[in-house]
């Protein structure tokens, strides 16, 4: 089941992108493309833009592109369809689904767990309010600081002790009850409830949708656990969702700071601090998918846990995400036995204090190990600098190394010429290896591609695929020549031609077609003269190969000629695709 193609287009034609992109960033027009800091990356000048008519955009500093469509999927973490529902709900579009007739059945069963998921949020939090038997539940929260407006704010509720009480009340399908993760169906065929005497927080989607749960137990329960995850549903990822994201994400873009937490109290001890910009991650460790989400809202991410206790293998996992998503890790250093919600409740100036004074997670590792040492000897002092060279040597860049080796030498005391010779002698361990993307070559080829997107009539029927050499050109050519539309020829294109196309979309055309046209033709026409001389040194015969020569050098030279330059260029496009076969077996070669 999918939504008509027919209706997608319709809803790409019938939005106004830079309408929709305004809601997130600010946008100045500049010349024929509207440009604005770049909402996937950190940035202080402009270099995201949107081509306004073909609906897409890109950034030259991320890379990042797509259509409008992307950029709903991107900014608010929703899925395919849900990013083309949004739209068309605000274009006044009413979907379609080739469903063979079942007008939507996944949709609407998707809608029905949500529904399902909003009744449950309501049903916990009134049970928390009024049943007899959340009393101790009450005044758990009471004494964690939560009074009643807290307790709205981020609807925590009490599930009851029994076995089928939310069951009943919500009166859904086995199924439903079961592709929710409420509860599911026990050995007696009957619906059981999945949460029981707990308090429960619920967790949201970045829109704001319930799709799970997490549960705590009451102080002296007999239960040996202590928190209770919602499973894996088709509407929950727990690779993905973060609890609270849906309220911090508006002050994670104000401040460019987002914290990230272990517990569901730890993200309220945050607010009640003054600081709303903190998610947990329900029971998981960090993930890279995590972190792309948080890094579409901040670039500076904080740890608000023990960062340190997975050693290595953590360390060169945040080396490369801090690489690879352009984001910084920083960590919250608070005082020894404490934890964020503790700390709120008793100094939440201190919490304040703590996120202000969050170190990089380089510094935080070296502190640590310099902090458990003994440094009154010098024995002591020597074993502690060999501790934190470890934690130096994981980091990848070699100007950073440098700077903490002389941090460390002015700590302990130690002549840094000594730290530094120690440091070369054991090696960098250089973690995270610089990545070398391939260079797309800008030219003649890029403009006629240029051209060919904005001003296709000017070109049509002149440009063949001998013209373009370098493979991502050529690809994107034979997409743009299937005659499809821009957002078609970009999805049937490789990855490499479909980021071009992209790129090349948002960008301004100044060049006359007719020259461009010209310039490339020229190239191409002297690789084949270059082709046919070389063929010629080789032993060829002269008297088959000089005409050609001859023919070449005069037909070009007519590229210069306004009068015969459309004539030149038609005779030439026509004799390389002739020719074809021996340019396109060098293509690639220097790839």
């Amino acid at each position: 089941m999918g939504i008509l193609a027919e209706d997608i287009a319709r809803v790409r034609e019938a939005t106004d992108f830079v309408a929709v992109a305004s809601e997130r960033m600010a946008l100045r027009k500049v010349g024929t493309r509207w440009t604005g800091l770049c909402p996937f990356h950190a940035e202080k000048s402009p270099s995201f833009s949107i081509n306004q008519e073909l609906r897409v955009y890109h950034c030259f500093g991320c890379q990042a592109s797509g259509d409008v469509i992307t950029f709903v999927r991107e900014t608010e973490h929703l899925d395919f369809a849900a990013a083309v529902e949004k739209l068309a709900a605000k274009a006044g579009i009413q979907l379609r689904y080739d469903s063979g007739g079942n007008d939507g059945e996944g949709r609407k069963k998707r809608d029905a767990l949500y529904a399902a998921m909003e009744k449950a949020v309501a049903y916990y939090h009134e049970q928390l309010l009024t049943s007899p038997d959340a009393r101790k539940a009450r005044d758990y929260l009471k004494e964690r600081g939560y009074n009643s407006k807290i307790a709205a704010q981020f609807n925590i509720g009490w599930a009851p002790d029994a076995w089928d009480k939310l069951a009943r009340h919500l009166k859904i399908t086995d199924k439903e009850l079961t592709d929710t993760g409420l509860g599911f169906v026990n050995r007696a065929g009957k619906q059981q409830d999945f949460f029981r005497a707990r308090v429960v927080f619920p967790i949201y989607d970045t829109s704001g949708r319930p799709v799970a749960f997490g549960g705590r137990v009451l102080p002296g329960s007999s239960d040996p656990a202590k928190y209770k995850n919602s499973s894996e549903t088709p509407i929950y990822s727990k690779r993905r969702i973060l609890y609270g994201l849906n309220w911090a994400k508006e002050d994670a873009v104000k401040s460019g700071e987002i914290v990230v937490c272990e517990g569901y109290t730890d993200v309220i001890a945050f607010y009640l601090a003054g600081a709303p910009r903190a998610v947990a991650t329900c029971g998981t460790a960090v993930t890279e998918e995590h972190l792309r989400t948080l890094r579409v809202f901040a670039p500076r991410i904080v740890l608000a846990y023990d960062a340190d206790a997975a050693g290595q293998a953590a360390a060169e996992r945040f080396y490369a995400w801090e690489r690879d998503l352009d984001l910084s890790l920083h960590v919250l250093a608070l005082p020894k036995g404490a934890d964020p919600a503790d700390l709120a409740r008793r100094d939440p100036a201190a919490l304040r204090q703590a996120l202000r004074d969050a170190r990089s997670f380089l510094d935080f590792r070296v502190q640590r190990v310099l902090d458990a040492s003994d440094l009154r000897s010098p024995e002591g002092r020597a074993k502690a600098a060999e501790g934190a060279l470890e934690m130096v040597a994981e980091h990848p860049n070699e100007t950073t190394q440098g700077i903490y080796i002389g941090k460390i030498a002015q700590q302990l005391e130690i002549p840094e010429p000594v730290l530094l010779a120690s440091f070369k002698r054991r090696g960098s361990k250089m973690v995270v290896p610089p990545v070398k993307p391939r260079v797309v070559i800008e030219g003649p080829e890029t403009e006629a591609l240029k051209v060919a997107i904005h001003r296709p009539e000017a070109v049509a029927g002149k440009l063949h695929e001998v013209l373009f050499t370098d493979q991502a050109h050529h690809d994107a050519f034979l997409a743009l020549a299937t005659g499809a539309p821009l957002h078609e020829a970009i999805e049937q294109a490789p990855p490499e031609a479909a980021a071009l196309l992209r790129r090349l979309a948002v960008d301004d055309v100044d060049a006359d077609p007719d020259d461009v046209l010209a310039g490339l033709v020229r190239v191409a026409a002297d690789a084949a003269a270059a082709r046919l001389n070389k063929s010629l040194a080789q032993g060829a015969d002269y008297a088959e190969v000089a005409p050609t020569i001859a023919w070449l050098k005069q037909t070009r030279e007519q590229l210069q000629d306004d009068e015969l330059r459309s004539e030149a260029t038609v005779a030439l496009v026509a004799w390389l695709a002739h020719v074809a076969e021996p340019a396109e077996d060098e293509r690639g070669e220097d790839e």
